[in-house]
């Protein structure tokens, strides 16, 4: 089969009987995984609860500190976990591909853990000037999980799986979204107060650090106990990796790729929806929906339970249409995505209109704009690997750069936009704007996303990536399915 270029690959079909039955160590590996990432945005988003009670120390227990701050303050508050976030995504996804991404997850987990449970004596002793700083360096720390993850999967998720185990693995970030914003509220009633949000938030961080130190690893060669035939399942799917040759990111392949383009567009037009909501539900939900602080937090938590939910439900459906061969690759991630994005601009564009005194009704489309959502997992999500599985933990770094400026960008425009929290008109506008946002973001994955394995996967020797000639050393990467 030749690719675009003219430059022949030669794919392998994938031996399903070759797969061993029962839980495996790939299995491990990803739920493991998939609890880091539940602990990961617990710890990002237990703020979004927290600051509501932080502000209005009524509205839950009395007993505890509450700040003055302001829209603005608290758009810059909760915005701060990005501008250090975006800062080690691209080192990132090097430093996982040449030193391995286990110590990577465990150092980032663990600072961030560490910094979390210091949260409320920060907030004492420093205001929201000490508060934004701390988030800072957590973000910075966090930036390093999802690059380690995309390598992580890289080297563990058999072709024939890749949808299904990215998909369970990335599942742990709706999972820690639910259950820190059902049970923030709770807490913050609590007699432990809003300071209990961040202790147990980042206990549960310390915890699985301990878990994954000694159960992790980076991939099927370096495990000691995986069995010959999972170790030769996986590696016979990914292909005949060249462990001992260096890598060199082809940079300028990279960044002039049509698909990769598409990929950081989608990228960023996800994480303007997803975390413009993620960060203001509350907020809307008291001001605008009239709801208490135990209602906020459970409703809030509603949509990413239904997130949860549904990406159980697309996955084995992409991987089934996928591996019977019943849609081509590329046209099963351009649905999903499709799906994941503009289902839910409809949804944001009926929350604009949504009548005053119906509260229901704006839940229900909340519930839908967040949930439908995670059909991108199918979409853009696991496309990286897609493209190019020696390259995928980088090109994730570059990415979720390039997105998480939209997750600083967002929440500051929702601060101007929002002068008076309790006017549904000036909410109209933050829902017209994510909408728009979502539907030029697919529109240009669909007009430019591929899903065939690109040339520059190929390693390469550090003369061929100067002159742009690459070697002829076989893929590392070469089995996929044809599309």
């Amino acid at each position: 089969m030749f690719n675009c270029c003219g430059r022949r690959y030669n794919y392998r079909p994938i031996d399903l009987q070759l797969q061993p039955s029962g839980f495996g160590v790939r299995h491990v590996q990803t739920v493991l995984l998939f609890f880091g990432l539940t602990v990961a945005y617990a710890l990002r988003v237990n703020l979004s609860v927290a600051i509501v009670v932080m502000v209005d120390k009524k509205s839950a227990n009395p007993d505890f500190e509450e700040y003055d701050w302001n829209e603005r303050t608290k758009s810059l508050i909760l915005s701060s976990f990005f501008w250090g976030y975006v800062v080690t995504q691209i080192p990132a996804g090097q430093m996982a591909q040449r030193f391995g991404a286990k110590v990577l997850l465990l150092g980032s987990l663990g600072v961030c853990s560490t910094l979390a449970v210091l949260t409320p004596w920060f907030a004492h002793i420093g205001g929201s000037q000490l508060v934004i700083a701390l988030r800072v360096v957590q973000g910075l720390s966090q930036g390093f999980i999802f690059p380690s993850t995309h390598t992580m999967l890289s080297k563990w998720a058999p072709v024939s799986e890749r949808g299904t185990l990215g998909t369970y693995c990335y599942a742990g970030a709706q999972f820690g979204t639910v259950v820190m914003l059902a049970v923030s509220g709770v807490l913050a009633a609590s007699s432990m107060g809003w300071p209990s949000i961040f202790y147990i938030s980042g206990a549960a961080g310390c915890i699985w650090s301990v878990l994954w130190f000694f159960f992790g690893s980076n991939s099927p060669v370096e495990h000691r106990s995986i069995s010959p035939e999972e170790r030769n399942f996986i590696e016979s799917s990914l292909g005949n990796q060249d462990h001992s040759k260096k890598i060199v990111t082809p940079w300028m392949a990279i960044f002039t790729s049509a698909p990769m383009i598409a990929l950081i567009v989608a990228h960023c037009s996800h994480n303007w929806g997803f975390w413009t909501l993620l960060t203001q539900m509350p907020t809307y939900m008291k001001s605008v929906l009239g709801l208490d602080i135990k209602k906020n937090a459970l409703l809030s938590s509603l949509p990413y339970l239904a997130m949860w939910i549904l990406s159980f439900v697309f996955s084995p459906i992409s991987d089934f249409l996928i591996n019977r061969q019943y849609l081509s690759r590329v046209v099963c991630r351009k649905l999903f995505n499709s799906i994941g994005l503009w289902i839910p601009m409809c949804a944001l564009l009926g929350l604009a209109f949504v009548p005053k005194g119906g509260t229901d009704l704006a839940i229900a489309l909340l519930t839908v704009a967040v949930g439908i959502n995670s059909a991108t997992y199918l979409g853009f999500q696991v496309n990286h690997i897609d493209l190019a599985p020696n390259h995928a933990g980088t090109m994730m770094g570059i990415t979720n750069c390039a997105a998480n400026i939209m997750s600083i960008i967002a929440p500051l425009i929702v601060g101007e936009v929002l002068t008076d929290e309790k006017d549904p008109i000036q909410w109209r506008t933050v829902f017209y704007i994510a909408a728009a946002v979502y539907c030029v973001g697919n529109l240009v994955f669909v007009t430019l996303g591929k899903a065939e394995i690109q040339s520059w996967n190929e390693p390469r020797n550090a003369s061929d990536s100067e002159t742009g000639v690459p070697n002829n050393h076989n893929n590392a990467n070469t089995v996929d399915h044809v599309d």
